[in-house]
């Protein structure tokens, strides 16, 4: 066993390096930090490109084994291993508190089932806090995914509908930014561009990413689905509903929709990084937490 660390590649995008660490996340399965966190951040318009080259990588004889990164943008950080690596997690966590840190400060994600890797936190000065990241399961076997829409309303997905602006609109909208303030989308060919990056890319299924129409032939709510074979489950991200469309089952339609045509692929589990009610009340249920140290 000869353990070799090494920078990622300073390149964002779909590099070589991308695809060896998605590798990893697919034979990892399920963890705090799974394939499809990391293909959306991948192309993602927020990655903060100039850091990447910061995430972490330890092989063995020339294979990862374990990977120290951020998500979308530095700040929290997240130290992944098969589990006969676990060891390794000191260092990691030591490399992340140096490398990793954001403008707002830095901390580092646990599990709350991993005891080995608390202690570690620990002993080396870090303490839980209450900031956590929830995740929710749906047992495709156990839970009915039926569903019914508003008169007028029906289902697309990019796959028949390749709408960038009206899937950005929903995003801007669902997401709240003309709520907070923010004012309307601004649209521009790069939005063009940004967007191609996001679904016209390896591993994407534009299938799988739903929209409801509205009268108007508006998207007013999306939930985007990722799966992948080898790993088993399929995961949620993102979902969003226009504010003036909520309360009418649209976003509870386009998840459900997501699940069914999943499970026409094979998955028999899916998973979303929250514990929002929402999720609970269309047949999701609590299955993991993890907290932030600092």
């Amino acid at each position: 066993m000869t353990i070799h660390f090494r920078n990622y590649t300073s390149q964002a995008g779909i590099t070589e390096d991308y695809h060896k660490v998605r590798e990893f996340f697919v034979s990892l399965g399920y963890s705090e930090f799974v394939y499809a966190r990391w293909d959306w951040m991948g192309t993602h318009s927020y990655l903060d490109k100039t850091a990447v080259g910061k995430i972490g990588l330890w092989e063995d004889n020339g294979k990862i084994v374990g990977i120290a990164t951020f998500d979308t943008v530095l700040g929290n950080a997240y130290c992944l291993t098969y589990p006969d690596y676990s060891y390794l997690k000191r260092d990691m966590l030591i490399y992340s508190k140096s490398n990793l840190r954001g403008e707002k400060g830095f901390g580092i994600v646990i599990p709350d089932s991993d005891v080995f890797y608390q202690d570690i936190a620990a002993e080396l000065g870090f303490k839980a806090t209450t900031s956590t990241e929830k995740n929710a399961v749906f047992y495709i076997d156990k839970t009915s995914t039926s569903y019914t829409l508003p008169s007028g309303f029906s289902i697309t997905s990019m796959k028949d509908n390749y709408e960038r602006y009206k899937y950005r609109s929903v995003l801007w909208k669902g997401f709240n930014h003309e709520l907070n303030g923010e004012g309307n989308l601004v649209y521009t060919s790069e939005t063009d561009k940004s967007v191609d990056n996001e679904m016209l890319r390896p591993f994407v299924d534009l299938n799988l990413k739903i929209a409801v129409v509205n009268p108007d032939g508006d998207f007013v709510s999306y939930c985007g689905m990722w799966y992948e074979e080898k790993a088993g489950f399929a995961i949620i991200e993102p979902v969003a509903t226009a504010p003036a469309y909520r309360k009418m089952g649209l976003g509870k339609a386009a998840v459900l929709e997501g699940i069914k045509r999943v499970a026409e692929l094979g998955a028999k589990t899916v998973f979303v990084g929250s514990g929002q009610q929402f999720y609970y009340s269309i047949g999701m249920r609590p299955f993991a937490t993890s907290t932030v140290w600092a």
